[in-house]
Formats: structure tokens, sequence, C-alpha cells
């Protein structure tokens, strides 16, 4: 049986260095989605908060390639019903394009009948728009509506 993979790609004016450090550096990352903490070394733990007390993923970095690419396993940790899930990977892949960089971020490794899948088809699209509008205008995107998609998804 094929498993799903979910791709997105997106264009940033900006540069593989600024990129990698707003993937990477949880003073960046809590401005436009979670806050991170990882070393970034391959076989250490990736953890992003939902706030100091609850943690909202898990994984182990796989690669980390600065300004070229970032891969680690992504296993939901704060909805219960997703916990048991397998963790599936996510893969940035940063092309500099002259004045842009094209990011591809490839999620994939879902276990079968994922409800991640389901979610992170909604969620991926928002934080990397507002990665990319942050890192554009020095402002991450305002979500007034903001409902995390994967809490949407029933147990």
């Amino acid at each position: 049986m094929d498993t799903p993979s979910y791709v997105y790609v997106c264009y940033i004016a900006t540069t593989p260095e600024q990129l990698w450090r707003a993937l990477t550096d949880s003073e960046l990352t809590q401005k436009y989605w979670r806050r991170v903490e990882s070393d970034w070394l391959p076989g250490s733990q990736v953890t992003y908060w939902i706030d100091d007390a609850r943690i909202d993923l898990q994984g182990i970095v796989l690669l980390a390639e600065p300004g070229q690419m970032l891969s680690f396993t992504f296993g939901v940790q704060w909805l219960e019903h997703m916990r048991d899930e397998k963790p599936s990977r996510v893969t940035f892949e940063l092309e500099a394009l002259g004045d842009v960089v094209k990011l591809t971020m490839t999620h994939d490794e879902f276990a079968p009948g994922s409800k991640v899948y389901h979610g992170i088809q909604q969620g991926w699209p928002a934080i990397l728009s507002s990665l990319k509008t942050l890192l554009e205008t020095g402002k991450p995107l305002h979500y007034t509506h903001w409902v995390d998609p994967l809490e949407k998804i029933g147990s």
C-alpha cells in the first residue's frame, strides 16, 4: 500500500542562511509557529513547544546541512489520540535562486490511515506562509481565528 506524502513549495525573498536560521532558531520559530529546541545534530531530539509546559511535537534530527537541507521525524505529542501514531518525516530543502530561496517542504512516511496527514494539509500552508511573511516583512501573519488543524481531527 502506498503511503501519502505532502509537498509544499514556496519562494521566499531571503538568503539560505536567513531561512535556515528561521527554521532552526527558537527565537524566530516562535514568532511564526512554535518555539523549537534542538542542537540540530543528526540523532538529536527536536521538540516544538506550545508553551513552557506543553510539548506539541517531538522527533529526531535525521539530516542537517545548514543552508541546504533539514530533516527530522514528526511525532504529535499534545493530542492524546495521535500520540501512539508512528512518527512521520519532515524534510526542508533550500535552493538559492538569485534573490530568492526555493523552499520545498516534504512531509511523508505517514502511518497507514494517519490522522496526522489530514491535519498537516491545513497546518503547513499556514505555517510556511507565516514564515515567508516574517522573512519578507519582519512580521509574521496574525491569526485571528487560528485553530490547530490537528485538533479538529477526531479521535
